[in-house]
């Protein structure tokens, strides 16, 4: 029996960690790090081994099936796309272009083919109702960097392999490799800042895996951050600690007057009342941070899905511009990507453009905030989403008020799906168009590249070649837009030729057109011949290249913040009789979708409320009693965890559970199921300036469950 290796990068989370294959008789058996690799260097975590039990899952659909009164039934794939097309052109008949909306999870952005075609697709559709992710956990990031950049992708990233002082607000990389952030291997690389002395603060309001490797931890009041925030720019500009560097001239000379200006009433006294962090803490935490050779400040979900947390974004950025760490080795600075997915081009803000039907909430980027998908479905009326795709997400065990977008997925006249599994979202549809998957696809990081903390850049084949009769994302995609637009193809016959070709072009093709335009001058062909990846080099300094604001400045007071810090004046100090919520992740863990593993779920049971001791005290709760956790919109009974690794005051439940919905089919999750966090998440609790959703720092009450 013929045994070979093989290498790619993992696609599971954004680290970009390269894999070592090793095959026989052309099956996976085992997957080890590539110690090759110049980024990962041999790093991966336990997800990246059930990449395996992915290819070989049971449960895994391979073909297209349409529900039926008898149940699911394999279709082919023309016969799907015929149906399904027919369909789409009935309800845009009846309705609108609009009656069709169409939802986009996280592994969109993992995947080549869906990366590149998603967009293609959402032109033929026409609607205007688009959601995805980005307005659940990251959409704060984007407009920070639109407004203050020129483009929301245009995102600093923490040089952690070059800083001296490394500070990490509600993020928890030692889980993530990152998050907004690329970062593979990031325990050796935090031992690394340690061993040049230099230093890691964490600020959580749970004593992280991250914690456990910084120098210092700092609990803190969930969603309070932005106070901490404003107090360290006052603190920083009142103490002359505002040291622009190159960044002087890149700057209008009174922006930063006009900063300490509006940020004056946030004294690290009143910092201190908000955040629950002593004021001989912040003062000392400020000095250090902007007195350190280098320094940069990351924020992460903690801060991004908060009341205030496209103002806590923005006060990142600002923060590492004031002391002059932004496009500064070992400070936040901008990647080189050989897929440039913004090449120079100059963008107006998209934003805030048209609204929601029923709240008014705004789009960003082309896409309403997922938290109004429901009421958009629910609500009669003009304008009401009669059908919908999803695409490889499971919007309800991760949007808020699962249980609501459940009822509302019911009500649906139509309904599409293209993943790879019955889960609690596609159970709803009424065609599943399942593409090849893992490591039967092509992979490249188009959009992890923009975010990762070196410049590196690495292509692969497919591993194993997909099954016969089976489709990559992508050629469905091309065979639903070639489906839905035979009707009306273009008369001119060179238009007609252009958009015929479309239904030919690959991800490949696509990739060789802008990287041979690009700094590299690259190939797909060229990266063949590296299958460990090549190392482009560390991050330099680059703002003058990257920064495309009309005047080539950076806008470090966009007009849509000076709001929210007048908010932000005006908040007043309550009493919480309630405890706040927040989430967590686990390294075995990949928000729902990877649950179907046993070998990740197995174990001592991960779905548990972690509490402080005397907040269990008080409510006669003991370690291991299933306790009834409610907020406005629901109840969920889970164990409790009592313990000292979370704040006084708080709660914390993992995302991504519950996979326990009528008519799921992940055998492996369903014994596990737990409770979905989104059960006890707020539609209606959003942020006003994005209407992102908060999912930190919720009221919840908590009482030992009549089932102890």
């Amino acid at each position: 029996m013929s045994k070979t290796l093989k290498y790619r990068t993992c696609h599971l989370c954004e680290a970009m960690c390269g894999i070592e294959i090793e095959l026989q008789n052309n099956e996976p058996i085992k997957i080890r790090g590539d110690k090759k690799d110049p980024f990962s260097r041999g790093h991966i975590c336990p997800k990246a081994v059930a990449l395996i039990d992915i290819h070989k899952d049971p449960d895994r659909l391979k073909r297209p099936v349409k529900k039926t009164p008898n149940g699911w039934k394999k279709i082919d794939w023309q016969t799907a796309f015929d149906e399904i097309s027919e369909k789409v052109v009935d309800i845009q008949k009846q309705y609108s272009k609009d009656a069709i909306a169409m939802y986009n999870g996280n592994p969109t952005i993992h995947n080549l083919g869906a990366t590149l075609f998603v967009p293609q697709f959402l032109r033929a559709l026409k609607t205007k109702n688009r959601f995805s992710a980005t307005s659940v956990d990251q959409l704060s990031h984007h407009l920070a960097a639109h407004y203050m950049f020129g483009n929301g992708i245009i995102l600093p990233v923490p040089d952690i392999d070059h800083t001296d002082f490394w500070l990490i607000l509600g993020g928890n990389p030692m889980v993530s490799n990152g998050s907004i952030m690329t970062a593979p291997d990031i325990g050796n690389r935090m031992k690394d800042i340690i061993n040049r002395d230099g230093k890691i603060v964490v600020v959580d309001p749970r004593y992280t895996e991250t914690a456990e490797r910084a120098t210092k931890h700092l609990f803190i009041k969930p969603g309070t951050d932005v106070w901490l925030l404003l107090a360290m720019i006052n603190e920083v500009i009142n103490n002359g600690y505002v040291n622009l560097g190159h960044l002087d001239k890149m700057l209008e000379s009174n922006t930063i007057s006009k900063i300490s200006e509006l940020v004056s009433f946030c004294t690290i006294k009143l910092a201190s009342e908000h955040t629950g962090i002593s004021e001989r803490n912040i003062k000392r935490l400020a000095h250090s941070y902007a007195t350190a050779k280098s320094a940069v400040c990351y924020g992460r979900l903690g801060v991004s899905t908060v009341k205030y947390g496209s103002l806590s974004q923005w006060a990142v950025n600002a923060l590492n511009i004031l002391t002059g760490n932004l496009d500064k080795k070992g400070g936040a600075m901008f990647p080189a990507p050989a897929f440039d997915s913004v090449a120079g081009k100059q963008m107006s803000p998209k934003f805030g453009r048209w609204k929601s039907r029923i709240r008014n909430l705004p789009e960003y980027g082309g896409e309403l905030p997922s938290a109004t998908l429901a009421e958009e479905i629910l609500t009669p009326g003009e304008g009401q989403i009669k059908a919908l795709f999803t695409n490889c997400g499971n919007p309800v065990l991760s949007t808020p008020n699962g249980k609501q977008l459940d009822k509302a997925l019911d009500s649906l006249e139509f309904m599409v799906s293209i993943d790879i599994y019955i889960n609690e979202t596609t159970s709803h549809a009424d065609y599943i168009l399942p593409p090849a998957a893992g490591l039967e696809v092509a992979h490249f990081d188009i959009g992890f590249n923009n975010l990762a903390i070196r410049n590196t850049v690495k292509y692969s084949d497919p591993i194993i070649p997909k099954e016969e009769g089976t489709l990559y994302d992508y050629q469905i995609f091309q065979g639903l837009i070639k489906a839905i637009q035979k009707d009306v193809l273009p008369k001119d016959p060179i238009a007609r030729q252009s958009m015929e070709m479309m239904y030919h072009i690959t991800p490949q093709m696509m990739l060789d057109k802008v990287m041979g335009t690009g700094r590299y001058n690259l190939t797909v062909d060229e990266l063949r011949k590296y299958p460990h990846g090549i190392d482009l080099g560390a991050l330099t300094p680059c703002i003058e290249e990257r920064i495309i604001t009309p005047d080539k400045k950076i806008d470090l007071l966009p007009k849509i913040y000076i709001e929210e810090i007048q908010k932000v004046k005006e908040e007043k100090l309550t009493d919480q009789t309630k405890l706040d919520l927040i989430g967590r992740r686990h390294l075995r863990s990949n928000n729902s979708w990877m649950h179907n593993s046993h070998r990740l779920v197995k174990g001592p049971k991960r779905c548990t409320a972690l509490i402080h001791p005397d907040d269990a005290e008080k409510r006669g709760i003991s370690n291991g009693d299933v306790i009834s956790v409610s907020s406005r919109v629901g109840t969920v009974d889970l164990p409790a965890e009592v313990t000292k690794t979370i704040a006084k005051g708080v709660i914390s439940i993992p995302h991504g559970w519950g996979h326990n919905r009528k008519g799921v089919k992940l055998s492996v999750a369903q014994k596990h199921a737990g409770v979905s966090l989104n059960d006890l998440t707020d539609e209606m609790f959003v942020e006003e300036l994005t209407g992102v959703t908060v999912l930190s720092a919720i009221p919840v009450d908590v009482v030992l469950s009549a089932a102890s």
